[in-house]
């Protein structure tokens, strides 16, 4: 029997004898010190157990983040023998790993990026080749509904939680590298049932129609909710629809990034919400009348974007066809990125999508994300983008000022450049 820590003083975790061996170091250094960050981790929050988990999502991968004192940690888990133990998938880098010349990165930077990922490589995250996405479940990590998960990205928690029914709380970087490393998590926080009802009623009041409204929507309550869990009534969404599971994404990066919201709930679309009833008897209401205050919070107004950038979360296939639709007969003015997993850009090549968008100007990047990149040393003072997320990190990681508008708006900023 394991003591647990302060917050918890009184709480008892049982470990099972497999996971007390692994704790003794009976399967290595490595297995041991993952153990070590599992336990202690759940001790914090107070768990009583450890439980299985059928797939990992690991976040800390931007050598601009991590820098080199992240190298070195993920390269000595390497250099232990750390592998993976279940299905484990990569958050974005800050770069194309394959066209990081042509974006403009440094090679003394890309050569350190690059070693990250060889890294997170050794240790078997990918099978050996890992994808960089914040979208694993367009790539085939999806989980079943009721399935525990140990997610870091935020954006990847909240849809995973909400719109499939997973269970996963928002795991840290080395959290959840020692989660895949021993299969467990802590039996806390959004693993259990108790955790998951609505204690903040959203009354939407306004018709939010592209997904960049949704992103907005996600912004302005996301600010309110904070740690909460929203329920959403008034939404005019409907399971199945063109879109809907982009909007619901779009929504739950922008709860995640304005406030840390790791799951929510609407009324007759999410699962949860379709299978019984998620509000809390005691709860709070806010009614939302107007989407203006969601994207005016997220813009600064004097910047002039040097840079338009679509995909926070990774663009799906619908949103990459939804751009080659604005851009096919213009000339951008502007440099217009797109960012998304790699397979899907390999679909969007097949499809003609990319040679539509190409002859436009604009270009369709893999593995990054340009929040966590230098934006700066790439040259851009400024960016516009159709992302609440986006914006939020791009102000606040990045450093850069930002604007956030619809996807027409930020087309047509790239097509004018403020003329």
């Amino acid at each position: 029997m394991i003591q647990a820590g302060k917050p918890h003083s009184q709480t008892r975790m049982t470990l099972s004898a497999e996971e007390q061996a692994w704790l003794a170091g009976e399967a290595g250094g490595a297995m041991r010190r993952a153990m070590e960050i599992v336990v202690a981790l759940a001790q914090i929050y107070g768990a009583e157990r450890l439980i299985p988990v059928a797939s990992v999502q690991i976040s800390g991968v931007s050598y601009r983040n991590i820098g080199a004192a992240g190298l070195d940690f993920l390269r000595q888990w390497a250099d232990e023998g750390a592998r993976v133990r279940i299905p484990t998938t990569l958050n974005p880098a800050a770069m194309d790993l394959e066209a990081w010349r042509e974006q403009g990165f440094d090679p003394d930077f890309a050569a350190q990026q690059q070693a990250v990922v060889a890294a997170f490589s050794r240790m078997g995250v990918g099978e050996g080749s890992p994808i960089p996405t914040c979208t694993p479940y367009l790539l085939g990590n999806v989980p079943h509904f009721g399935e525990s998960l140990a997610w870091a990205e935020s954006s990847a928690v909240a849809y995973a939680n909400s719109v499939i029914g997973a269970r996963t709380n928002r795991e840290g970087g080395p959290g959840a590298i020692a989660a895949a490393l021993v299969g467990r998590t802590g039996a806390y926080g959004l693993h259990l049932e108790g955790n998951r009802r609505a204690t903040l009623r959203v009354e939407v009041r306004v018709t939010p129609q592209t997904i960049s409204d949704y992103s907005a929507l996600g912004a302005v309550v996301g600010k309110a909710a904070g740690v909460r869990v929203p329920y959403f009534e008034g939404l005019p969404l409907e399971r199945g629809a063109p879109l809907w599971e982009e909007k619901l994404k779009a929504l739950g990066a922008a709860l995640a990034a304005t406030g840390a919201v790791g799951l929510f709930h609407v009324a007759a679309v999410t699962p949860e919400a379709l299978a019984g009833r998620v509000l809390a008897p005691e709860h709070e209401t806010l009614v939302v009348t107007d989407l203006a205050p969601g994207y005016a919070m997220l813009t600064d107004a004097a910047a002039r974007p040097a840079l338009v950038w679509i995909g926070c979360p990774h663009a799906s296939l619908a949103e990459i066809a939804m751009v080659a639709d604005l851009v096919r007969g213009k000339r951008l003015r502007l440099p217009l990125w797109i960012t998304c997993a790699r397979p899907v850009k390999a679909t969007a090549i097949a499809q003609g999508l990319v040679a539509e968008i190409e002859a436009a100007g604009g270009r369709l990047y893999a593995d990054a994300c340009m929040a966590i990149a230098p934006v700066r040393d790439l040259g851009f003072a400024a960016v516009m983008t159709s992302s609440a997320k986006g914006a939020y990190y791009l102000r606040n990681l990045a450093g850069v000022p930002a604007r956030f508008g619809t996807l027409e708006e930020c087309v047509d900023m790239a097509v004018t450049a403020w003329s």
